[in-house]
């Protein structure tokens, strides 16, 4: 059974309808001649579409026989970190992240749950056809042996602790398991994908079989079912909890270019949560190694988000490759985001600098003006803010170029999990967020 013969039929939200050309030009030359200026165009949503419910053990289960015993009811999801296309028109890859997972708190500490451990993470290939988002194939992430990697935390001590649905029972770490997040598909059929655990860099082949995890140098990850090798700046290893690589772009020359979810927590978490800078990384594929660093400075948090004043909010979650060493990079919360554009140059590396050096004071994080301490940070052109955008979810995490003026976005329902102790009925049951997968297209008047 393949995971598009499980979607079951449900109500679809209707197709955003284009008004005629020949409608415009005659509204447009009516308020001309009234006297009434024509307006702007601004961006605008033109389609919509939502993926159906497919059961999660059903799905899993078709790929890797047995991995799930009981998905609690829980449908596929998760899928709305990255969309990369797959190229034949409205085809796309993306990947799920670790699977269901939530937090309640248990004696005033938050405990970290995965309802469906068994769960393993896929590659999974989507069209997006008329108002309906299908799912056309999937590929398990698999270990050495063909082993389910997990979605399970990897290091005690490093990694939150797993626990059941209930936050009752702890469930055992995982080396091998893996949160994914952005995928990029190479010449010869693999792909490339980030971790936020690691944070890691995973090269997999075309059946989604773990070849290599580049991890940062002093992870010291040992047990794994597939090799690891330290290849990372170490200063990584300060990566905030659950805010390790999110965002991950293929240039035209083959390199990718990964993005730090959040600022590091150096000298300390509150330093991270105030810090308005992060990193991205340049990787070649060649060399099998990290080529470059760049420094990112978010806007202030009111400016992504007029509603939010905490400045731990923000993220990177999408980059996304438009020409020669350009890039546009997504800042967000999970309310807002806006897009930027921002260009890559030799003179903006920082590796192997004093801000690779996790004893440096102040710490990159801590500069309130980086550029006045000598930090070249990357310019960036705001290109379109989503918060004033009708008709786009909240939430959006993967974004892929369709053409010159127009985008695609995804938005990550976290499988209709909510946090709490009410996520889940008194059967054990999901109680469902409602939130659905849903991809949009998004046309910008001036383009790219």
């Amino acid at each position: 059974m393949s995971p598009h013969d499980l979607v079951r039929r449900r109500v679809r939200r209707p197709v955003a309808a284009g008004v005629p050309l020949a409608v415009v030009v005659a509204l447009v030359a009516a308020g001309t001649a009234a006297g009434a200026p024509a307006k702007a165009e601004a961006a605008h949503v033109t389609r919509t579409a939502t993926l159906g419910d497919i059961p999660l053990g059903a799905f899993s289960n078709a790929l890797l026989p047995g991995t799930v015993d009981n998905d609690r009811g829980v449908d596929l999801g998760g899928i709305g970190s990255v969309l990369y296309p797959a190229g034949r028109k409205g085809e796309y890859w993306t990947i799920t992240d670790r699977g269901p997972n939530g937090q309640i708190k248990v004696s005033g500490t938050k405990r970290r749950t995965f309802p469906v451990p068994g769960f393993d993470p896929a590659i999974v290939k989507i069209r997006v056809s008329g108002d309906k988002v299908k799912v056309l194939d999937a590929l398990p992430i698999t270990t050495s042996s063909g082993k389910a990697v997990t979605g399970l935390s990897n290091q005690q001590g490093r990694d939150e602790a797993p626990y059941s649905y209930d936050a009752q029972t702890a469930l055992p770490y995982n080396p091998n398991g893996l949160d994914t997040e952005g995928i990029v598909r190479a010449g010869d059929g693999s792909f490339w994908l980030v971790d936020e655990y690691g944070p890691s860099l995973v090269h997999v082949s075309a059946r989604g079989k773990v070849l290599t995890r580049y991890v940062p140098k002093g992870l010291h990850l040992t047990g794994t079912d597939y090799p690891v090798v330290e290849a990372l700046p170490a200063v990584l290893l300060h990566r905030k909890i659950n805010r390790g690589f999110e965002g991950l772009a293929q240039l035209p020359g083959g390199d990718l270019v990964m993005a730090l979810q959040s600022p590091l927590s150096l000298p300390d978490g509150d330093a991270g949560d105030a810090s308005l800078n992060t990193r991205l990384l340049r990787f070649s594929t060649k060399k099998k190694a990290v080529t470059a660093e760049y420094a990112y400075r978010f806007d202030p948090v009111n400016v992504v988000d007029p509603s939010e004043d905490d400045t731990s909010e923000l993220k990177i979650s999408s980059v996304v490759a438009v020409g020669d060493d350009r890039l546009l990079v997504e800042e967000r919360t999970d309310k807002a985001a806006r897009l930027q554009l921002v260009k890559l140059s030799r003179k903006s590396n920082i590796l192997g600098g004093r801000y690779d050096d996790d004893t440096t004071s102040p710490s990159l994080g801590q500069l309130d003006d980086p550029a006045a301490a000598g930090v070249p940070v990357l310019a960036k052109k705001l290109v379109v803010d989503l918060g004033t955008v009708s008709g786009v979810p909240q939430k959006i995490e993967g974004i892929a170029r369709v053409d010159h003026d127009t985008l695609a976005l995804v938005n990550d329902n976290d499988f209709g999990m909510t946090d709490g102790a009410g996520a889940f009925d008194t059967q054990g049951r999901l109680v469902d967020s409602g939130i659905e997968t849903t991809v949009v297209y998004l046309k910008l008047p001036h383009g790219i």
